[in-house]
């Protein structure tokens, strides 16, 4: 890759990290660009309607073209049409966040939500966003599919969660991240309690293609004042039917015969 290419993704991954807007001068310190090289390299975002700067205060941010790109991409998938009604179905059973992760070499990414909470407590993280592995429901399910020695080898490559950007729970260690992927193969879904953040819970089952590799996630996440580890065993049921539909859905998404 071209150093001004790198530079150029890096400053789009940032410029999303920071949707508030960031000063030149720290973005180029945080990214390590010399100053007249960021600039030139905004100009070029700027040009090509990537990026904008704020004639207020002269930060620089994203524009929507990325998201339009990325929803164009799904569309023409046609796994948002495909996942939609089952992520709403599940959403309505249990009353919480329903997301769909697609699996995306060695990440998983969110593509599709639904919210099944109405009023009081709404957990709604963005999406688009790369599931953290080690500390995540759906990272444990899709972890759970794998060879004992293939999971552990991914678990090494993305490294272990930092405990203080996460929940209490996070593990700290290769083993203890095992240890809840090895829960999760065999309950047939994951389950976890403030690990990913702190008073949250979630659980996740995971989409199989056709030739049963896992090919996406489906998962539910909710405040734990209601999703339970009794409610989460009430629901297991539940989000093993949805995953086990996605899966069989799945060869009418260009998107999955792919990953199939």
């Amino acid at each position: 890759m071209s150093g001004a290419l790198e530079r150029s993704l890096n400053i789009l991954e940032y410029l999303a990290e920071h949707p508030a807007g960031v000063a030149l001068s720290t973005l180029a310190g945080d990214l390590e660009i010399p100053l007249s090289a960021a600039h030139r390299l905004l100009v070029e975002l700027i040009r090509y309607g990537y990026a904008r700067q704020d004639a207020h205060d002269g930060h620089y941010r994203l524009t929507t073209k990325l998201v339009s790109i990325g929803l164009s991409y799904l569309s023409r998938t046609g796994i948002v049409d495909l996942a939609q009604p089952l992520l709403e179905q599940l959403a309505a059973t249990s009353g919480e966040l329903v997301r769909l992760a697609v699996v995306d070499g060695d990440d998983l990414i969110f593509v599709a939500k639904a919210q099944g909470a109405r009023h009081g407590l709404r957990y709604d993280p963005d999406m688009g966003l790369s599931v953290a592995l080690p500390c995540s429901a759906a990272g444990h399910a899709w972890l759970a599919t794998m060879p004992e020695d293939e999971a552990l080898a991914m678990v090494a490559r993305k490294g272990l969660c930092d405990p203080k950007d996460y929940g209490p729970n996070a593990p700290t260690s290769i083993g203890a991240v095992m240890a809840y992927v090895t829960a999760a193969r065999e309950r047939g879904y994951s389950t976890i309690n403030e690990v990913f953040s702190p008073g949250m819970t979630a659980m996740a089952a995971a989409v199989f293609g056709s030739t049963g590799h896992a090919i996406g996630v489906v998962t539910i996440a909710g405040p734990s004042v209601r999703l339970s580890e009794r409610r989460m065993a009430e629901l297991g049921p539940a989000i093993l039917d949805i995953a086990a539909q996605v899966s069989r859905a799945s060869g009418a998404s260009a998107l999955f015969r792919k990953r199939a």
